[in-house]
């Protein structure tokens, strides 16, 4: 794939910028996601940070027309959930928050899955195994590692666990444009799709469902829920390929802590 841009090492630098300011902006969300809060007022308080603390800009907002700086996609909604006032978090939910950060012309994107105190032992199941996968896919990436590589995994720990993949969305390249090339899927043959090289950053972001891997996309042309109802996971970060390995580039404060475990 011949568009596939490989950043130099000033881009680099300003990649890692973005990513640390998102890591961020889900550090002061965690004091803030409760039950009784809007997800309009998540939003709002997030733009503010960003713009107003931060000094960047919230990427995803007039990005394709969409009004929000983030998506918000509670239980069933598997991704682009919009904020609204009549969205109230209850103490049985689990919500993803979608955000995406520009600073200096570089885009980080990253989610994460917040699970409210009283949400069902299925449901944080569903939470950690979609984690894990994601996890164990950042793990293969590396110099010479093939995309396929990374699909797999993702949907053999899914399957392994009775859940399915959602084929309809997936990963992307990720710079000075939201999406670039290549499309990172989350399901794939070990040892296909394009191999990879320092200086690539993309996007990890898989989506789990408890039942039916069907989805259907909700009347205002974003929110996109599964067909059966049941509950949706996604956790996503943005990865940089490096010379021996991968950095990810919006690791957050908890996450650091327990890279280890994780891996």
């Amino acid at each position: 794939m011949n568009d596939v841009i490989i950043k130099t090492p000033e881009q680099i630098e300003l990649m890692q910028e973005s990513g640390r300011l998102l890591a961020q902006v889900f550090l002061m969300l965690d004091d803030i996601i409760k039950p009784g809060i809007t997800t309009m007022t998540v939003n709002n308080l997030v733009e503010q940070y960003i713009v107003n603390e931060l000094n960047a800009r919230p990427a995803s907002k007039g990005q394709y027309g969409y009004p929000f700086v983030l998506n918000s996609s509670i239980n069933e909604v598997v991704c682009h959930g919009m904020p609204s006032d009549s969205d109230v978090l209850t103490d049985t939910d689990i919500i993803n928050f979608d955000i995406t950060l520009e600073k200096n012309g570089f885009i980080a994107d990253s989610s994460k899955m917040y699970i409210m105190p009283n949400a069902s032992k299925e449901a944080k199941k569903l939470v950690t195994v979609t984690q894990q996968a994601m996890w164990q896919a950042i793990k293969l990436v590396k110099p010479g590692a093939r995309l396929g590589d990374i699909g797999h995994i993702i949907a053999q720990i899914a399957h392994q666990n009775g859940y399915s993949i959602v084929r309809e969305y997936c990963g992307h390249g990720i710079g000075e444009q939201m999406h670039e090339a290549p499309n990172v899927l989350h399901y794939g043959k070990p040892n296909t799709g394009l191999k990879l090289q320092a200086g690539m950053t993309f996007t990890i972001e898989p989506m789990l469902n408890q039942g039916s891997a069907k989805v259907k996309t909700n009347k205002d042309g974003w929110t996109v829920v599964t067909k059966d109802k049941q509950l949706s996971a996604q956790t996503e970060h943005t990865i940089l390929v490096t010379n021996t390995g991968y950095e990810v580039l919006t690791l957050r404060a908890e996450e650091a802590a327990q890279l280890s475990a994780l891996l």
